[in-house]
């Protein structure tokens, strides 16, 4: 569950990073082409993301730890995206292997 609330996290950053006009975007992929043809539609669809993850974290912990959790990951993956994302670092072969090696571990650990 917290694997499936860091993917929605991730996706939920990388649709409202690109509604900016000052990233530096690159338009590899299809729904890249759309978010940029889209804009008011890539920030709602962003913020129901952004709310639908901090609703799992509420759900798999309480308030206070849930809240604390959603926000910090929330800095932690915006930092990367906007660190990596214009050095063209963030794909979906290094995205998929790095939500497999961490649901792998949650659910040795879980």
């Amino acid at each position: 569950m917290i694997t499936l609330a860091s993917l929605i996290v991730f996706l939920a950053f990388y649709t409202l990073y690109y509604t900016s006009k000052r990233a530096v975007l690159s338009y590899d992929f299809g729904f890249e082409k759309w978010m940029k043809n889209n804009p008011k539609q890539t920030k709602i669809t962003g913020l129901l993301l952004l709310t639908t993850a901090y609703a799992m974290w509420l759900f798999t912990q309480s308030l206070c730890c849930g809240t604390l959790m959603f926000f910090i990951q929330l800095m932690t993956i915006g930092s990367l995206i906007i660190i990596l994302a214009p050095l063209k670092k963030v794909n979906s072969k290094t995205l998929i292997g790095v939500l497999l090696i961490i649901a792998l571990l949650e659910f040795y650990y879980y």
